[in-house]
């Protein structure tokens, strides 16, 4: 029953959304009208394949989300989060409202919640690992306000000088390795060798998808016996969002030969879809399925496939069980989500999009092979971050960008 929620879940929010980090604005106060087989995981509990009615205790809920350093217009963490927090408070008649930090710091996101709380809202979502430090700020100060968080691991609490989460706090992280490994191998099966990693920051998240895309890409490479004659260039921009300085950069790789780059931390996929366009390459989205935006900016079938999260799944099943009154099944706890069906990729926290991909080498059937090996054990990802992964293809890596 579990499972079967989470493919209604992400079938109905992951294609509306599109992640990391952007610009510092002035806060938000209205709501727009638009806008390896893992080890043991631990997923989202909810056992009711509908919303449940806002009982009298749920009515009293209210829900806010609060951005990090961008905005909910980023196509990336802040509008995913936005935009299935929006749609579940609409859908379950909450009260909803994001609210947007005046700077990039732990104090204008500290501000923010507290602003949220004097609001009267007590349900908070927020996205990345930079709420860490407001998270440890406030969470003892407020007992009675739940936090759910995205992508804030246990070594960004620890950072924060928190060794264990309280009560009203939970917290969701991903194992991106997996969703790289996909990707990586999946386009040199389609027949791509001259392959491109553009991270943002090297944060956690983002070195275990290149790390993924690079052990991926090994694999497909050495099992179609052509190890010798695929490549990864592989660099950081040092930000999540494009400038001339990285599009210059995606330039020279594309014009040297370099087919197609995984554009991997929030909007730094503009630099290589402007370069890509030129001569007509082609890009790996990330996080959510971002071949609608890229494809939209770029032109059709710039954007391949894309290394995807469900970070919409997640908000979606959290909040249903909050309202349900179920928030003893993630009170206190990090929860690591992956692979949790090899019979059925769709119901995965970590995937490709198969219904949007251009891929025709590399099959359907092809990639439902590739998630049974995975979760059987046959193919592992190793997700350690301290050193590159070592390979029969040549991977060349050049100093951040930025």
């Amino acid at each position: 029953m579990k499972k079967r929620l989470f493919a209604v879940l992400m079938a109905a929010t992951m294609v509306a959304s599109l992640v990391a980090c952007g610009s510092t604005e002035a806060p938000a106060t209205e709501t727009p009208a638009t806008e390896a087989p893992a080890t043991e995981e631990a997923a989202p509990a909810a056992e009711n394949t509908e919303a449940p009615a806002a009982t009298e205790a749920a009515s009293d809920l209210k829900i806010a989300m609060i951005t990090d350093s961008g905005d909910i217009t980023d196509m990336s963490f802040n509008q995913t989060t936005y935009e299935a927090s929006d749609a579940f408070a609409k859908a379950n008649g909450l009260e909803f409202q994001y609210y947007k930090p005046t700077e990039d710091s732990d104090e204008a996101r500290t501000a923010a919640f507290n602003n949220a709380v004097a609001d009267g809202y007590n349900v908070i979502v927020v996205p990345g690992y930079l709420f860490a430090g407001m998270i440890a700020a406030v969470a003892d100060a407020n007992p009675d306000v739940t936090i759910i968080a995205l992508d804030v691991s246990q070594g960004d609490f620890e950072g924060a000088g928190m060794t264990e989460l309280p009560a009203n706090v939970c917290s969701f992280t991903y194992q991106e390795e997996l969703a790289g490994y996909m990707a990586g191998y999946a386009v040199v099966k389609e027949g791509y060798k001259k392959l491109g990693f553009l991270g943002g920051m090297a944060v956690p998240a983002v070195v275990r998808y290149g790390y993924g895309f690079v052990q991926g890409a090994d694999a497909a490479a050495t099992e179609l016996g052509i190890a010798s004659d695929v490549e990864v260039n592989y660099v950081y921009g040092g930000q999540f969002f494009g400038d001339e300085a990285i599009t210059a950069t995606m330039d020279t790789w594309y014009s040297n030969g370099t087919e197609i780059v995984f554009a991997c931390g929030g909007g730094i996929f503009t630099s290589a879809g402007e370069a890509a366009k030129k001569v007509d390459g082609k890009v790996v989205g990330v996080d959510v399925d971002q071949s609608g935006t890229i494809d939209g900016l770029y032109g059709e079938g710039v954007c391949v496939t894309s290394a995807m999260k469900g970070l919409a799944a997640t908000v979606n099943a959290t909040l249903t069980d909050v309202v349900a009154g179920n928030w003893a099944a993630h009170s206190g706890k990090i929860e690591n989500l992956g692979i949790v069906s090899g019979d059925d990729p769709s119901l995965n926290y970590v995937q490709l999009p198969t219904e949007t991909w251009s891929m025709t080498n590399f099959t359907v059937d092809d990639y439902k092979a590739l998630v049974k090996s995975m979760a059987d054990g046959y193919v592992t990802v190793d997700s350690n971050i301290d050193v590159q992964p070592t390979t029969a293809i040549k991977v060349t890596t050049f100093d951040n960008i930025h």
